[in-house]
């Protein structure tokens, strides 16, 4: 099992975004003392639901401040970026990093996000099958053109190129987020491994990764490569002497974040969206996930990673939207839960 942090950079109220990039940073440096496996960065476009606007640049500092721990994106969002610019990002953190950065990528929203970069709606609803094959070519050959209804251009070299530089010889490794069955299908006839978002239970997650198993094999991709898909369970992880206290600590910051932050979110075409309730969003993650003593802690993760099959976790551990609360949990996270999930 590989246990690492997923790290949104939260603004919370009452906070500067550069308190939050600081929290953001300090988590990563803490989880790679405390023994953890990976974390992984959210990007986020003008809300402070999380104020990292670029989850590659991130990485790119992490990598530089540690030495051992995985650094991945939970996600670089394909539809307001040139596909190959993001290859050639993620081929030279590839490299100079030592193969230790993972690429995930998504769909995102329909937000107003596609009206600044000046990639429109289109680009969200039909153009992400386009983006990301463009991108898993720049990663796996040695020269790349492009004719597609978004993107073309003439046959150019791939510099560098990872999978010339570096062992393992695939390449960066690059996980897709899924949220609907068509997504699911796109990783699947590609192979990729799925990252499965916090707000999902094990019977969710269980069926969605069935579900990429099938489409999978339907594909022809080989038993082996099935078998051995990396997906990734996003979650929430607070640790307590007792469940009532770890809630708690998440039930008075976390509510007031998730309705300053995802009210934030503006629709590109003014389309109407419902936002979930904060506090009973908070109490589901609180129910979800490993929240509590050490011991419900590792039960919790044992028993999703029995139910669903998936072995890698990027678990939420700001929660309480304090620095020195946040570093204590990830301490505890290394130091009391991971040893008793071997």
């Amino acid at each position: 099992m590989q246990v690492g942090v997923f790290v949104l950079a939260a603004q919370f109220p009452g906070q500067g975004a550069d308190e939050a990039l600081r929290r953001a940073v300090c988590t990563a440096e803490e989880a790679e003392r405390a023994g953890l496996d990976a974390v992984w960065l959210a990007e986020h476009h003008f809300v402070p639901y999380g104020v990292c606007p670029s989850a590659v640049t991130l990485a790119a500092l992490l990598l530089g401040r540690t030495r051992r721990i995985g650094v991945g994106t939970a996600v670089s969002v394909l539809p307001t970026t040139h596909p190959v610019a993001l290859g050639e990002q993620t081929a030279l953190l590839h490299v100079v990093s030592g193969g230790r950065f993972t690429l995930g990528v998504g769909r995102g929203g329909p937000w107003v996000d596609l009206e600044v970069f000046n990639a429109g709606l289109a680009a969200y609803e039909r153009g992400f099958p386009e983006s990301l094959d463009l991108l898993l070519r720049w990663l796996r050959e040695p020269r790349v053109a492009a004719d597609g209804e978004r993107f073309g251009f003439r046959e150019v070299p791939v510099v560098p190129r990872p999978r010339e530089l570096l062992e393992p010889a695939e390449g960066p490794p690059v996980v897709v987020a899924c949220t609907s069955r068509a997504s699911v299908r796109l990783a699947a006839e590609r192979g990729l491994p799925m990252l499965l978002g916090m707000h999902c239970g094990d019977e969710e997650k269980a069926s969605m990764v069935a579900f990429w198993r099938d489409c999978a094999r339907e594909a022809g991709r080989h038993p082996e490569e099935i078998a051995a898909a990396g997906h990734v369970s996003a979650g929430v992880a607070q640790i307590g002497d007792s469940r009532d206290h770890a809630a708690e600590a998440l039930l008075k910051a976390m509510p007031g974040w998730l309705r300053q932050g995802l009210e934030a979110h503006v629709t590109v075409d003014g389309r109407e969206r419902r936002m979930r309730d904060p506090r009973a969003y908070t109490e589901l993650l609180c129910a979800l996930h490993p929240v509590g003593p050490p011991r419900l802690c590792a039960d919790r993760l044992a028993a999703t990673a029995e139910r669903t099959g998936i072995s890698r976790f990027a678990l939420l551990v700001e929660g309480s939207g304090d620095l020195a609360a946040t570093e204590e949990n990830v301490r505890r996270l290394g130091a009391e839960v991971l040893p008793l999930l071997t």
